[in-house]
């Protein structure tokens, strides 16, 4: 699985014109389930994502993790971050894990997540999302379970 991870000082997800997921200081984190991906991907990486300190103390340093700081998060499919762009100028998504996979697999990721203590809303798979965020710091880091 890979995700990219943006500590923000807010998100929200729009389908439609109406908010269906948002959080306020904490994570946006897209998801991108691939090929031959399992549950044990996505128990792994919410667990990674969960421990990751990113987030400054009262000295200023990251030090903690998104439970310490006291935030949650915001989680929303990104088939898109799947792509080769080895060859040509457009993207191929074919390393994208099959819709119902892909599906499965990102509410197993927003699970685990919660199953660590963190407040967890969603985006809509499959949907037209319009996503807004705030980054903080900026802070934005890239995780693949296959490196």
């Amino acid at each position: 699985m890979r995700a990219l991870l943006q500590r923000v000082s807010e998100a929200a997800v729009r389908v439609d014109g109406a908010v269906i997921g948002q959080t306020g200081p904490g994570l946006m984190i897209l998801i991108c389930a691939m090929q031959g991906d399992t549950e044990t991907e996505a128990t792994k990486l919410a667990a990674k994502i969960a421990k990751l300190r990113i987030f400054t103390d009262d000295a200023g340093k990251m030090n903690l993790n998104v439970t310490q700081a006291g935030n949650a998060a915001l989680v929303v499919s990104q088939f898109t971050l799947a792509a080769d762009t080895k060859r040509g100028n457009r993207p191929g998504f074919s390393h994208a894990a099959p819709p119902a996979d892909g599906e499965r697999l990102y509410l197993a990721f927003a699970d685990a997540l919660r199953g660590h203590g963190l407040n967890v809303e969603t985006g809509q798979f499959g949907a037209d999302m319009k996503v807004s965020l705030i980054n903080d710091g900026p802070v934005t880091i890239w995780l693949d379970t296959a490196e």
